[in-house]
């Protein structure tokens, strides 16, 4: 599969090979502020002109899911404070030392002075060393003083959002869990309120207006992330599903192997190289990348980490 025009990856800029941070343990779920959801059939994917064919959103399936927990909004900057005052962690970005941020989010200076830094194939995305989800810019702008304590939590990798999962005796959403809670009881429409992306000409998530890579016009109100209970829930109370921030998903990604499982309780491979981002960020634009739709998918390797990546947490 080839890297998403949203996801780079961590190989994109030589990054070493890390050993697992260690994964805090809880033995009790802290269910505190997540959503039940009655589960049952649904019908999966999408045979959409719009669908990707490398990324396998079809064949439409019936899936059938037992109820389980989830997280109305994606993990916030304030709520990863919590985890890593409480376990002393740090993520794979503080430890390789660098992640990568979009050019939008940076300065002028730091443009300039990180031009080597570019990604190969993807210029409008940036290794930047200081990057982390704690000063998500790469320079001296920390996520308090920068007013994004309410924003979600970005340069975290699939293994940092685990652990913190685990910390609270949680897990990450299967991406049949993601996809159900998304479609908040819509059967096969786009987005999580219906087919028409802005109906009566309003803005119902944050994704990029202007011409892209050059120019985000903020049309929406964000020309970054957005706060995490920005726009109206789905009718199952969940947040931000599309744009925003795309989300890691338990499953390990394979753009055919679903085809071939049963659909009760669907999950993914046993293994694979990457992990499954679902929903979009606030870099999808129609004209590139129009993957903010509740069957859209991609991928990336589980030690990666970008400005535009964060996760929701779900239990059984």
């Amino acid at each position: 599969m080839k890297s998403s025009c949203c996801t780079p990856l961590a190989s994109h800029a030589n990054a070493s090979v890390l050993d697992a941070p260690p994964v805090p343990q809880s033995s009790a779920p802290n269910l505190t502020g997540l959503l039940r959801l009655e589960g049952g059939s649904f019908l999966m994917g999408s045979e959409s002109a719009e669908a990707w064919p490398q990324d396998g959103e079809g064949p439409v399936r019936e899936v059938v899911l037992p109820p389980f927990w989830i997280s109305p909004t994606t993990v916030t900057n304030a709520e990863f404070l919590d985890f890593v005052a409480a376990t002393d962690y740090r993520t794979e970005a503080e430890r390789f030392g660098w992640s990568f941020v979009h050019h939008s989010q940076l300065k002028k200076t730091q443009r300039s002075r990180l031009a080597k830094n570019r990604v190969t194939g993807l210029e409008w995305w940036f290794a930047v060393e200081g990057a982390t989800w704690w000063h998500p810019f790469g320079d001296d702008r920390d996520a308090e003083t920068a007013g994004l304590l309410n924003h979600p939590v970005v340069h975290v990798s699939w293994n940092d959002a685990a652990a913190y999962a685990s910390w609270r005796g949680l897990r990450l959403p299967t991406e049949a869990e993601w996809e159900y809670a998304a479609r908040g009881g819509l059967v096969q429409k786009t987005y999580p309120w219906g087919d028409e992306l802005t109906p009566e000409g309003k803005h119902m998530c944050n994704i990029w207006q202007g011409v892209f890579p050059k120019k985000d016009t903020g049309a929406d109100g964000y020309r970054g992330t957005a706060p995490v209970r920005t726009f109206e829930s789905n009718a199952y109370g969940m947040h931000n599903m599309v744009g925003n921030v795309w989300e890691w998903a338990a499953d390990w990604f394979h753009p055919s192997l679903h085809r071939a499982q049963g659909n009760t309780n669907l999950q993914g491979p046993p293994f694979g190289e990457r992990r499954v981002l679902r929903g979009g960020s606030y870099l999808c634009h129609v004209s590139y990348c129009n993957r903010y739709r509740c069957s859209a998918r991609t991928a990336n390797t589980p030690d990666s980490s970008t400005g535009h990546i964060g996760f929701r947490v779900a239990s059984s």
